[in-house]
């Protein structure tokens, strides 16, 4: 018999109820002391009656949970249960809305307490329940977070916080109750089985239940402002703690806090805030530098140690994205405290000490990042007042400065403000005079149209801001070799390795000539910093010295970049060739210096310089540098009169910025389906095939290629003839199978390819190539391949 459709009126629900426990329960007078046993009949018609019957029924849910709350409140402890379950199976079975809900809630927290363990457990079920319809609901109304908290509150308020943080028994105040987001929540009384619950967990012996402490002291931290000022004062306690899971969860629970800006940082706290951002674990430093880009510090001497601390850890660990990140945000947190900073630094910029190169120091970069971020603040009085020479000498730090500010404004759209504010003119009108106020996502908005009025316009505004950014880079080369000898070298590293970096980033956002010019610069650079190693060891007298720093790694390093100066580049003028000729020269004089003026090898590479300097010369249109001179003169004397030490000292490094129709030289080697889990097979002692794609940039007929194979000890240098490539004068590419011989006696090898070429070009290497390789010197001109092989099994 097909069952009659449920609860169709408030009565029959009732009728049924009453009936399904009359079935189930027995007679009071004959109940023992044993907790009820659970059934489900009721919960289960609901189910088994599906979402479309009660839909139909006229009371619909309100009815039904009405009905079974009262049902609730009887004196059979199963028949209570059985409610339980009951508005639970309407809970699931239909689409309640929120006051439907709330009853629910309501009637399971009436019976939390129950005497029944069945009654109360059936509670804590429907409690459970409520709460994910809840949290299903918020995405949709987005009150689900704020209706559980309010919920949560009804049995745990303000004054049963506070009393988990503390052991001693905190005297309720019945005068008042709690307010959560608007809404006012009664006061409850409170329960002396909450004194000092998290005052227990954080003492705990097992460092789970300390972790477990510390995340819920800040889950909870958002619900009362008092409880998390009190939480705060735990939890900077555990910063101390032994193991660094708590220590971590601890950083976690206070960037909660951060978020829902209930986290105030007092000055009792910066000292433990400070310590943890050089603490030695790097998990440690990072979720501290977050917490600091979200907290508010009331007093300027809390911002100046936070800064100052910062700094610190710059200079200690290679973190500088990270740590340029958090000055930002700091800085443009606190506007008014950044601009106080902005001041002073414009005063040290504007009169250094002599002889200071004050603009490469870390703590410099940093400060300025904190200036800059002034503009990206909401005080509109104080990104006025930002001194010109700040955005001046934030060009050269464009793009340390546009990685620590991420997305909020494009590299291009921040130079063009830069340009703007330090008065470079860069286009045909003025900026409204609103955007002198500052850098905003609005500004950039206006600024984008005026950038992408034609193709060839923004072309040439790139090029130009490009090109005074690299004449501030090159500014400070010459300054740092003016002072190398009195400053620490590792000062002067920073600085080119700075200086390397800001081109390197240029050349990423920048293609044709002027990418290659940058590219080029970096070359140039890297050559500045050897020949600076080089004299550094001549004048410790290091010629002993082993390891990356002895001097004839360093001039193998110096020939090798003086090589991909003037062979890796195409389409030179005459003022970038005479530079490297100029390199070439210093690089010969080391080599003089090391192995004596008899050496016929170096004297004749000396020879081929000076000559090829000469013909650059010879129209007019170029002179020769006195550095130039000079080594012509003493060459031509024999160097009789001349020490070679003296004639090192003229040199001066002066990079041209005119770099005419320049062009990079490069070439890509791929291997075909080889990878370490797809090795090729071969036969030991039989050739092997190897499968490639070669593609070749601005290569021309008169360059040598070779392809170089290593195995071990053996080497193999195949010849390409260019008439096989396909393709045209800026890119050709083909694809060939070239054999290898000297396949090893072994279960599997690697074979190392890459692609080199022939550089006739005076250097002082004195390597011999094999007889079967290239001729002369050769450069790289592809990354090294690995191709995996492995034997065949022998049958």
């Amino acid at each position: 018999m097909e069952e009659p459709p449920l609860l169709a009126s408030t009565s029959r629900a009732t009728a049924s109820v009453a009936s399904s426990s009359s079935a189930n329960c027995p007679d009071p007078m004959d109940e023992g002391p044993s907790v009820s046993v659970p059934g489900l009949p009721f919960a289960e018609q609901l189910r088994a009656a599906g979402r479309g019957a009660s839909s139909g029924s006229p009371g619909g849910p309100e009815a039904q949970v009405q009905a079974l709350a009262s049902i609730s409140r009887g004196i059979y402890p199963l028949a209570r249960a059985e409610a339980l379950r009951g508005l639970a199976a309407v809970l699931e079975t239909a689409d309640a809305p929120g006051g439907v809900v709330e009853l629910c809630h309501g009637c399971a927290v009436g019976l939390m307490r129950d005497e029944d363990e069945g009654v109360r457990l059936a509670s804590v079920r429907l409690i459970a329940l409520c709460a994910d319809k809840l949290n299903t609901r918020e995405g949709s109304d987005g009150n689900g977070d704020n209706q559980t908290d309010i919920m949560f509150l009804q049995r745990v308020s303000e004054g049963v916080l506070l009393q988990s943080l503390s052991k001693k028994v905190i005297k309720p105040n019945t005068g008042s109750g709690s307010i959560i987001k608007g809404e006012k929540v009664p006061p409850k009384l409170i329960y002396p089985c909450a004194a000092g619950i998290f005052a227990h967990g954080i003492e705990d012996e097992f460092h789970q239940v300390r972790t477990a402490a510390c995340k819920s002291l800040g889950a909870l931290s958002k619900l009362s402002a008092q409880y998390a000022q009190k939480a705060l004062d735990l939890l900077m306690g555990m910063m101390n703690d032994d193991t660094e899971a708590v220590r971590l969860q601890t950083l976690q629970a206070l960037f909660h806090m951060a978020t829902y800006g209930c986290l105030t940082v007092q000055e009792m706290h910066m000292h433990m805030f400070l310590g943890l951002l050089v603490d030695m674990n790097a998990s440690i430093r990072d979720a501290t530098r977050k917490i600091l880009g979200l907290v508010n510090l009331p007093k300027l001497q809390m911002f100046k140690s936070a800064i100052d601390v910062l700094i610190t850890s710059l200079e200690k660990h290679q973190e500088e994205q990270e740590i340029y990140s958090v000055l930002f945000s700091v800085g443009k947190n606190h506007g008014n405290f950044s601009a106080n900073i902005a001041k002073h630094l414009a005063k040290e910029i504007s009169m250094p000490s002599d002889g200071e190169l004050i603009l490469d120091k870390p703590r410099i970069k940093a400060l300025l990042i904190v200036s800059i971020s002034v503009a990206f603040s909401d005080d509109k009085h104080n990104k006025r007042d930002i001194p010109e020479v700040i955005f001046s000498h934030a060009i050269s730090l464009l793009g340390k400065i546009s990685c620590a500010i991420g997305e909020v404004v494009d590299q291009n759209s921040l130079l063009s403000y830069f340009c703007q504010r330090t008065g470079i003119p860069f286009w045909e009108t003025k900026l409204p005079s609103r955007e002198s106020e500052g850098c905003s996502v609005e500004t950039v908005a206006d600024i984008r149209p005026r950038i992408e009025k034609t193709v060839k316009s923004t072309k040439c505004l790139d090029e130009v801001l490009t090109m005074q950014s690299v004449k501030s880079i090159i500014e400070t080369v010459e300054r740092t070799w003016t002072i190398r000898k009195s400053c620490n070298i590792r000062d002067v590293r920073n600085i080119l390795r700075t200086c390397k970096e800001e081109l390197r980033i240029l050349a990423s956002n920048s293609s044709g000539s002027t990418g290659a010019f940058l590219s080029f610069l970096c070359e140039y650079l890297d050559a500045v910093q050897f020949i600076v190693e080089i004299l550094r060891s001549f004048q410790l007298d290091n010629s002993y010295d082993l390891g990356p720093t002895s001097p004839d790694i360093l001039l193998e390093k110096l020939d090798t970049s003086i090589r991909r100066m003037k062979c890796c580049y195409a389409g030179f003028n005459r003022g970038m060739e005479i530079q490297v000729c100029e390199l070439a020269l210093l690089a010969n004089l080391f080599g003089l210096s090391k192995v004596g003026i008899q050496s016929k090898l170096v004297l004749d590479k000396l020879h081929w310089v000076i000559n090829r300097l000469d013909c650059l010369c010879a129209d007019g249109s170029c002179e020769l540098s006195y550095f130039s001179r000079e080594i012509k003169k003493a060459f031509n004397a024999n160097f009789v009169g001349h020490d070679i030490f003296t004639l090192l000292e003229l040199f001066h490094p002066k990079p041209t910025t005119d770099y005419g129709m320049l062009k990079t030289i490069s070439a890509d080697l791929q291997v075909r389906d080889n990878d370490p889990e797809n090795s090729s097979t071969y036969v030991c002692g039989l050739p092997v095939a190897v499968s490639l794609y070669i593609s070749l940039c601005n290569i021309s007929s008169q360059d040598r290629l070779w392809l170089r194979m290593i195995v071990g000890e053996s080497i193999q240098h195949t010849f390409l003839e260019l008439s096989s490539f396909g393709g045209n004068d800026e890119v050709k590419s083909c694809s060939t199978i070239i054999p290898f011989y000297a396949t090893p006696m072994a279960c599997s090898f690697v074979l190392r390819a890459c692609l080199v070429m022939e550089c006739p070009y005076g250097s002082v290497s004195i390597r011999q190539e094999c007889n079967r390789g290239p001729s002369g010197s050769i450069i790289e001109l592809s990354d090294e391949l690995d191709v995996y092989f492995v034997c065949t099994k022998r049958r």
